[in-house]
């Protein structure tokens, strides 16, 4: 019975221990070899690690409790979550307002950026710099959105309403920030409009990079339009700065607040332009109803998230 043991174990000690040896042996080995990039990227991801993970770790322990800011938190469960699905019809308001910014101003803003890219590119180097500024300069002049409070005045003096009253349009002046029925649509219009930044800097880099021996060897290859040469090649080529300019969209799509709340104010009227990210402050920041807000960016972060991983299986397709 004892040799028999022993021949019992001696395999499981060959099969197991020694392959976990193997792999963390491979693991030092690499790491090793690596040292010097683990070195060089220590220090954005201790940053990373220290004031986005642990956060957002915490933030998901929070979201399980009663926290004022004034008690030790208290454990409640589900009472968050359920509260918010099934009690708090301001949420429910906000939620679809945010889903109607990410679907309206996500995908056009998207499309938009990667079309005035590409043509941006064909254009001279002078005029292509000149372009790239005037097109990124919104997204990069702090509070110049608020020159559409001027435009979207509710008197006589704002410009749009001043335009429609001198060709007839319109008698009187429109409350464009007051009437709930059209504060949605000025905010989105604002957000497209200051969408144009970090992805459209990203798309116009990676055009700049794309290897033109590619076009060439594409057109041996049947390659006979540039929308065939766009799917093919282009895109293919480009998918990291794809993949940056989608990540960058999904996250100024569905975390707009500062141009809501400075343009229709906060509570907007009848909460029309109210998002996720505003109740979130509502609760974090006025009332202090930590464990609460905890609930509403955990299921807002889980929103990104899900919608990010779909966007990379459709990137994946690109040139397919």
């Amino acid at each position: 019975m004892q040799v028999q043991s022993k021949s019992i174990e001696q395999p499981l000690e060959e099969s197991g221990y020694p392959e976990k040896r193997s792999r963390i042996a491979s693991f030092l080995k690499e790491l090793r070899k690596n040292i010097h990039y683990y070195v060089l990227m220590a220090p954005y991801l201790i940053i990373f690690l220290l004031f986005t993970v642990i956060p957002v770790v915490i933030s998901f322990g929070l979201s399980f409790t009663y926290f004022n800011m004034l008690e030790f938190p208290r454990f409640i469960g589900w009472s968050n979550y359920s509260r918010l699905f099934l009690s708090d019809d301001i949420f429910s308001i906000a939620l679809k307002n945010t889903f109607m910014f990410a679907i309206i101003t996500g995908p056009i803003s998207y499309i938009a950026c990667f079309i005035f890219a590409w043509i941006i590119n064909e254009l001279s180097p002078k005029v292509r710099a000149f372009m790239t500024l005037v097109f990124y300069a919104p997204s990069i002049s702090g509070n110049v959105f608020f020159i559409w409070l001027i435009i979207f005045s509710g008197d006589s003096y704002g410009y749009l309403n001043g335009i429609l009253m001198n060709i007839g349009f319109i008698l009187e002046p429109i409350q464009w920030l007051k009437d709930e029925q059209y504060i949605l649509a000025v905010v989105i219009i604002v957000q497209l409009w200051l969408s144009l930044g970090a992805g459209f800097l990203a798309f116009i880099a990676g055009l700049q990079t794309i290897d033109r021996s590619l076009i060439e060897a594409g057109a041996i290859d049947g390659i006979k339009n540039r929308w065939q040469e766009l799917w093919f090649i282009t895109l293919p080529s480009m998918r990291p700065m794809l993949m940056f300019g989608a990540v960058m969209q999904i996250t100024q799509s569905f975390a707009v607040a500062e141009i809501s709340i400075a343009l229709a104010g906060f509570p907007s009227v009848n909460y029309a332009a109210h998002t996720v990210v505003t109740h979130l402050m509502d609760y974090g920041t006025i009332r202090f109803e930590m464990g609460y807000a905890s609930a509403i960016a955990t299921i807002l972060f889980t929103i990104m998230v899900g919608t990010n991983m779909v966007v990379q299986r459709l990137l994946r397709k690109v040139g397919a």
